[in-house]
């Protein structure tokens, strides 16, 4: 993002808009929006600024603007069609400490105005940063149609009632689910006389002080290979509600930006053959902040039952008598064939494929070669860029065909994801040779799609298992 979204404050504060017709009339109105106090100098007022001076809505100044109309000054709108005059109006405000809007030059621009849904004190604002203004007001009028128009009484309501849920619930998850039920019957309660209203509040916070202390859990949540979009609706749900986020090294930026900003984040991601938390650090995390009365989601990459250490993390909560649940995702092995769009197995070529993970070197090196390198199957191999020769010289040594092809695909789902094929006997030159070095999924016995070779492949295809088995070995 270019622009950061805010809500500015306004009360007792001072915006200047310098213009003429339309487009000064558009800022004009947008800014009577707000609390604050609007100057607008127009050498030639339309009638509705005349009839907005009239209302004594905004000072008006038939004068051209100078400097010294600019001290303290929160925001200036430069909405001449002359640009030296908005480039001069805007010098001075800076020179203030005012922030300026420059009409039609979104780059000399220190704020932009988004397109605004008002249900005060309910706002959504909705901006392109410029490019796409017409966009705006599309979503803008979709927006509208789903906001009951009376939905500021509501949010009205709810501020008024804060302080009396702040008194006898307690912060955190028994807060949140007194709001969850309240806005869940919005449609009712809008409905409903001002009294009625506040008799709904009162019984409804009866009943939530009345219920026992909130009980900590951990919820064990797939967050696929990176792409949000390919998130289940569930995984979603959970993430947002969750008080502590336990996450791991490779789970994405866009999906931890999914969990609600006041969340308690800890990492304890692990690298491959580097520095690391502990496992036991990692339960013992799970136990204190679930033993807090805390609903806590523990986030690994892909699906937490491959190759996610889900059973050690489980066994140490149910030891400890703290509630569980696992929410799937999607594992990076069929996120990359979805991507390159094969299968995973395939009649005639491959009747079953083995998932196996290089990360821990000790255990890939006791894998049973020569059962793997047999024809019939394909390999998924995670995490195998540190030991890709390894990996190709066991099969190798074990009677596996140098031309057997070899897919590789980095950073599957994500903006940066790319892919080759090759063969077993030249695929870790041209790793090489390609600057391979990030998350990296391994097919053996498997060829991309004729053409999807080197390219950067989308993510979101569907992919379906449709042969016999899927053997998990490692």
């Amino acid at each position: 993002m270019n622009y950061l979204p805010i809500f500015v404050a306004t009360t007792h504060q001072h915006i200047v808009v310098v213009g003429e017709g339309q487009m000064a009339e558009a800022k004009c109105r947008g800014a009577l929006k707000c609390s604050a106090r609007v100057t607008l100098f127009a050498a030639h007022p339309t009638v509705t600024m005349r009839e907005w001076e009239r209302q004594e809505q905004i000072t008006l100044f038939t004068r051209p603007a100078d400097v010294a109309d600019f001290a303290e000054v929160r925001l200036v709108y430069a909405a001449s069609e002359d640009d030296a005059c908005n480039e001069r109006v805007a010098g001075w405000a800076r020179a203030a400490g005012a922030w300026v809007n420059v009409l039609d030059r979104p780059e000399h621009c220190d704020f932009i105005t988004p397109a605004i849904v008002d249900r005060d004190p309910v706002v959504v604002a909705i901006g392109t940063e410029g490019a796409a203004p017409l966009l705006a007001r599309q979503i803008k009028a979709d927006v509208e149609a789903l906001l009951p128009s009376q939905l500021g009484r509501l949010a009205m309501a709810a501020r008024n009632f804060r302080d009396r849920v702040s008194q006898r619930l307690a912060a955190g998850r028994p807060r949140r689910k007194f709001w969850a039920a309240f806005f869940e019957s919005a449609s009712a309660s809008l409905r409903l006389s001002d009294e009625a209203l506040q008799t709904s509040l009162d019984g409804l916070l009866d009943e939530h002080a009345c219920g026992a202390a909130p009980v900590g859990k951990v919820a064990f949540v797939g967050a696929g290979p990176g792409d949000p979009e390919l998130l289940t609706i569930r995984a979603r749900r959970v993430i947002h509600e969750a008080d502590v986020i336990v996450y791991d090294r490779l789970v994405s930026a866009e999906i931890l930006d999914l969990a609600r900003k006041e969340a308690k984040y800890i990492a304890v991601g692990k690298k491959g053959f580097g520095t690391a938390v502990s496992q036991s650090d990692i339960n013992a995390h799970l136990v204190v902040e679930a033993s807090r009365g805390l609903m806590v989601v523990r986030l690994k990459g892909g699906d937490p039952g491959v190759f996610g250490r889900l059973d050690e993390e489980l066994a140490t909560l149910h030891e400890a008598g703290i509630a569980t649940s696992v929410v799937p995702g999607i594992t990076t092995a069929a996120a990359a064939a979805a991507a390159l769009e094969v299968s995973l197995t395939r009649r005639a070529r491959n009747s079953s494929v083995t998932l196996l993970t290089a990360h821990d070197a000790e255990g890939f090196a006791e894998h049973q070669w020569q059962q793997l390198a047999r024809t019939g199957q394909a390999l998924a191999v995670y995490m195998g860029r540190r030991t890709a020769a390894f990996l190709q010289g066991r099969l190798l040594m074990h009677g596996a065909r140098a031309d057997t092809p070899v897919t590789c695909i980095e950073n599957v789902s994500r903006q940066d994801q790319r892919a080759f094929t090759s063969d077993l006997s030249r695929f870790t030159g041209d790793l090489d040779a390609g600057r391979f070095d990030g998350p990296l999924m391994i097919f053996v016995g498997i060829a991309a799609r004729t053409g999807a070779a080197d390219l950067r492949v989308a993510a979101g295809s569907e992919l379906v298992l449709t042969e016999e088995a899927v053997h998990v070995a490692g």
